[in-house]
């Protein structure tokens, strides 16, 4: 396997699932620290105040993407950091313009994304999403960071699986705000689309030329349990309010018939104005693709118990609006911490189903990555060396997946699909929201209770796949 030159080989993160500093340089409360800290919602009580102190151990973890060979960083800014109930912090964007300078100075592309999930909590109390001024305040704080990091960034993603934002947060609650209501989660994804849209325009008139222009979608490579026709169906209604919903209206195509049918007993929809879709559609340089796992669905006959093994943490409702006749059946393994199917097919399947749909279309996988139980052990006989008393973590599961993922996207290339970049979720273990610190996804380890950063087996891995320019090593 060789990729072009200017292949873009990453790792991505999220603001509050590393940063920590909840408090500092002015911050206020997002969407996430209420979540967090309401009794029940996460994990063992977990919250992100301190997370991996990235806001004060940033300098040693670009350093560690240096020593990694990164051409790419992707990380997400705190909406809440910078603009505080609305004001520029003039300290807030300091950190962001520090790291920055800090990425170029190591030839590492910026590549930002202005929203993965923390809403300032001020926004939400006054109604969120579903609340169309928060497009308009979205816009607004789009260009402040534009004004800010603009001359400097390689890429910008407005938003970050505005899926999950609108459905895991809206409606079966699972995510911050933790709301369950249907019609509020159906609003705020048609919200997050024109916040998308106005966002895209008004950073052009604001940024470097050359910058490119995207958002990040975790799009479902959705199969039928069999190819009976109801089974088909059920594929294309979740199809529908998991992809559609936001490829249709990003990409110019405006919003599928379908999944207005489908949802037509839950709205009608009258939240979309006129102009909207033409907004929305704003043009797109490459177009972000999030993928973990494929989904299998299969119809409901409402008499059996209904499976719901989607691959999110159960909530008081579905996420999946417009869905009441589909199950999500367990599918083959093996599987990940998460419970996840590891099936690198479906990533190739998914690529060539965009290149087909959408031809013309640059893609970047922004995130793949796969969540294990690391243990940290003596160095030993591993990739990397070690000296006396040095620490590894061996995680050949991890391995396997990246590599596999990999070589399903080259294929994919091979047979002519435009894909520009692969980010690794993630650089560091983290936050990893409902889930708090029970999952660890980092190609680095790190010791919550401490700070301490190990470099995982897969970190040299990814690290020698770099320096050969994408040819993977045989061994895990």
């Amino acid at each position: 396997m060789t990729f072009p030159d200017d292949f873009l080989w990453g790792a991505a993160t999220a603001s509050y699932q590393i940063e920590g500093a909840a408090a500092e340089d002015g911050r206020t409360p997002s969407i996430w620290d209420t979540f967090s800290h309401t009794p029940g919602r996460v994990l063992n009580g977990d919250t992100g105040d301190v997370a991996t102190d990235h806001y004060h151990r940033w300098r040693e973890d670009v350093a560690a993407m240096a020593e990694m060979g990164l051409t790419a960083y992707r990380f997400s800014i705190s909406w809440s950091r910078v603009l505080p109930e609305g004001r520029f912090n003039p300290r807030g964007v300091d950190f962001y313009s520090r790291l920055v300078d800090a990425l170029l100075e190591r030839g590492i592309k910026p590549v930002v994304t202005l929203y993965h999930w923390d809403l300032p909590q001020e926004l939400e109390d006054a109604g969120g999403w579903p609340e169309r001024d928060t497009a308009y305040r979205f816009a607004d704080y789009a260009v402040r960071v534009g004004q800010a990091l603009g001359d400097r960034v390689h890429t910008w993603s407005t938003l970050n699986e505005p899926w999950c934002s609108a459905f895991l947060g809206y409606a079966s609650g699972v995510h911050a705000p933790g709301r369950t209501d249907p019609v509020a989660a159906l609003t705020a994804a048609h919200h997050l689309n024109l916040a998308h849209g106005l966002a895209n325009r008004a950073l052009r008139d604001v940024v470097a030329p050359s910058a490119r222009h995207s958002v990040t979608l975790n799009l479902h490579h959705v199969r039928g349990a069999s190819d009976a026709a109801e089974d088909r169906d059920a594929a294309r209604k979740v199809d529908a309010v998991a992809n559609r919903i936001f490829l249709g209206p990003m990409l110019g195509d405006g919003y599928p018939a379908d999944l207005l049918e489908d949802t037509a007993a839950v709205t009608d929809w009258s939240f979309v104005r006129d102009g909207d879709e033409k907004t929305i559609a704003a043009p797109l340089d490459v177009l972000g693709v999030n993928y973990y796992s494929p989904t299998r669905v299969r119809h409901w006959d409402g008499a059996s118990p209904r499976e719901h093994d989607d691959g999110h943490r159960p909530g008081a409702a579905s996420p999946f609006v417009g869905c009441d006749d589909v199950e999500f059946p367990r599918q083959p393994g093996p599987y990940t911490a998460m419970g996840w199917p590891i099936d690198a097919t479906g990533l190739e399947e998914l690529l060539l189903r965009l290149h087909r749909d959408h031809p013309g279309v640059p893609l970047m996988i922004t995130e793949n990555g796969a969540a294990f139980d690391d243990r940290v052990e003596d160095a030993g006989a591993s990739p990397g060396g070690g000296g006396a008393g040095a620490r590894r973590v061996h995680d050949d599961r991890r391995i396997s997946y990246l590599r596999d993922h990999i070589a399903a996207m080259r294929r994919a290339m091979d047979a002519g699909v435009d894909v520009r970049g692969y980010f690794a979720w993630s650089l560091l273990d983290n936050f990893e929201w409902a889930y708090g610190y029970s999952k660890r996804f980092g190609l680095i380890h790190v010791d919550y209770a401490t700070g301490g950063r190990t470099w995982k087996d897969s970190a040299y891995w990814y690290r020698d796949l770099i320096a050969a320019g994408g040819v993977p090593s045989d061994a895990p």
